[in-house]
C-alpha cells in the first residue's frame, strides 16, 4: 500500500460518473455514483481510504456546485462505479499517460494532463488501452447495491479494522464467533451478535438497545440507534445518524434516515433523508416465485433484475405512512410521499404525492417546508440553496413521469 501512495500521491484523484448514473437513477439524481453507500463506506470513502488521499467528483452539472471537479497538472480519473480491492489497484497503478482500462464496454481508469482532463468525456474512445483480466464488484443498476452488499461489508470491515483492536461492550451482551468490532464510543446492552456468517461492525457514537438479535454481515454507522427488539439479518448496512427497528433483511440504508418501528425491510436500498411509517412492510418474494422485474428511467419500462429477491428501491427525501405495502420490486422516487391502504404501483415517480387511491403532484415549495424540518434535526447538516437547486433540477427532469 506504501507503494501505491507514493505513485498516486503525485496526481489528483477524480471519481467520475459513466452511463451508470442514468442506470442507477433514482438513487443517482442527487449524487455522483462514487457517492452511493454500500458495504459500510461510499466508493469514494472506499478509495480514498485505499489509497489515503482527497478525491473530487466528475458528475452530472446539476450536482457540480455540491460534488465539485478539482483538475491539477496531473490526473488520474477512476469510474466511480467500480469498487476498489487490491487487485484493481495495482492493475491502475502501471497505466501511463491517455492509458485507458478497461473492463468489458467500461472505462475504469486513465491518466491525463491538465489540458486533456478539462475536456475529459467518459464516451471518449482511448488509442491506447488495457483490458482488466478479473471480475470486480461493479455497481451499474439499483439492485447491485444490495446484491453486492456481503462482499462490500467484509471487505470494508477487514479495511477499517486492520491492525486495531475492538473496544469492549457490556458483559450483558453475548457475542458469537469472532469477527465483531466496536469503537470506543459504541454501546450496546443485553443484545445478541451473531458473527459466525459475516462480521459486525459497530461504528463511534453508536447504540444497540436492549433485546437485538444481530446477525451479520452487519454495519451500524456512526450516530446511528438500534431500537429494542430489533431482529437484523445480513447483510445489512444501517448509514449514518439513522435509527432502525423492527425486521431488517440485506437492507442497504445510506444515512439520516428512520425506519424506526415494527415492519419488514428486506433486499432493499434507502436513500437519505427517508422516513418509514410504523408496521410498513415490502414484499421481496413474488407469490410465484418468479423473477422480479424494477422500473428503469432509461428505457421508461420495467427491467428484468435475474433475481428472485428484490424488494423496495426508495430515493432520497421518499417517505411512507404507517401501515404502508410496497409491492415486490417497487421503485420510490425522490421526495415521493406515499400513505393510504392497499398496495400502491410499482413505479411512484419523483415528488409524486398519493397511494392506491391515485396519486397528485408534491410541489417543490411544500416539499421544502418539510426538508428545512427535517434537515434541521442535524445542525451540521444545512438545507442550503445547493441542496434546494439539485432538487428543484429534480422535479424538472422527472416532470414527464408525473401526469397523474
Amino acid at each position: 500500500m506504501a507503494g501505491g501512495f507514493f505513485y498516486f500521491c503525485t496526481m489528483a484523484i477524480i471519481l467520475f460518473d459513466d452511463s451508470a448514473h442514468q442506470t442507477l437513477l433514482p438513487l443517482t439524481f442527487t449524487r455522483p455514483v462514487a457517492d452511493l453507500r454500500i458495504g459500510i463506506l461510499t466508493i469514494a470513502e472506499k478509495w480514498a481510504k485505499y489509497l489515503d488521499l482527497d478525491f473530487s467528483w466528475h458528475t452530472q452539472s446539476w450536482l457540480q456546485e455540491k460534488f465539485p471537479a478539482k483538475i491539477e497538472e496531473r490526473n488520474l480519473f477512476i469510474n466511480g462505479s467500480f469498487c476498489p480491492d487490491e487487485a484493481l489497484i495495482e492493475a491502475i497503478k502501471p497505466l501511463h499517460g491517455n492509458v485507458a482500462l478497461i473492463y468489458g464496454d467500461h472505462l475504469v481508469a486513465v491518466k491525463l494532463n491538465e489540458i486533456d482532463a478539462r475536456c475529459f468525456d467518459p464516451k471518449a474512445q482511448f488509442e491506447h488501452t488495457v483490458n482488466l483480466d478479473y471480475k470486480p464488484v461493479v455497481i451499474n443498476f439499483p439492485e447491485d447495491i444490495f446484491r453486492n452488499n456481503d462482499i462490500e461489508l467484509r471487505k470494508d470491515f477487514k479495511l477499517i479494522t486492520k491492525g486495531r483492536k475492538s473496544a469492549v461492550i457490556s458483559s450483558t451482551n453475548t457475542i458469537i464467533g469472532n469477527d465483531f468490532f466496536a469503537e470506543d464510543s459504541a454501546v450496546a446492552e443485553c443484545s445478541t451478535f451473531n458473527t459466525t456468517n459475516g462480521p459486525i461492525y459497530l461504528a463511534n457514537n453508536t447504540e444497540v438497545w436492549e433485546g437485538t438479535h444481530i446477525r451479520g454481515a452487519f454495519a451500524l454507522c456512526e450516530h446511528s440507534q438500534v431500537k429494542m427488539g430489533a431482529k437484523i439479518y445480513g447483510a445489512t448496512t444501517v448509514g449514518p445518524y439513522s435509527r432502525v427497528g423492527g425486521e431488517l433483511n440485506n437492507a442497504v440504508m445510506w444515512g439520516y434516515s428512520s425506519k424506526g418501528h415494527e415492519g419488514y425491510l428486506g433486499n432493499s436500498v434507502l436513500g437519505e433523508w427517508c422516513n418509514i411509517g410504523a408496521d410498513s412492510n415490502n414484499s421481496n418474494l413474488k407469490n410465484n416465485y418468479a423473477e422480479v422485474k424494477i422500473w428503469d428511467y432509461t428505457t421508461q419500462r420495467f427491467r428484468r433484475t435475474g433475481l428472485q429477491f428484490c424488494g423496495l428501491i426508495m430515493a432520497d427525501h421518499a417517505k411512507c405512512a404507517i401501515n404502508t405495502m410496497f409491492n415486490t420490486g417497487t421503485v420510490v422516487g425522490v421526495s415521493a410521499n406515499v400513505f393510504g391502504s392497499g398496495f400502491p404501483r410499482n413505479f411512484i415517480p419523483d415528488f409524486a404525492w398519493g397511494g392506491n387511491q391515485g396519486f397528485e403532484v408534491y410541489s417543490v415549495k411544500k416539499m421544502f417546508e418539510t426538508a428545512e424540518k427535517v434537515f434541521a434535526r442535524r445542525e451540521h447538516r444545512k438545507f442550503n440553496e445547493i441542496e434546494q437547486n439539485i432538487l428543484r433540477k429534480v422535479f424538472e427532469l422527472t416532470e414527464e413521469f408525473r401526469r397523474f
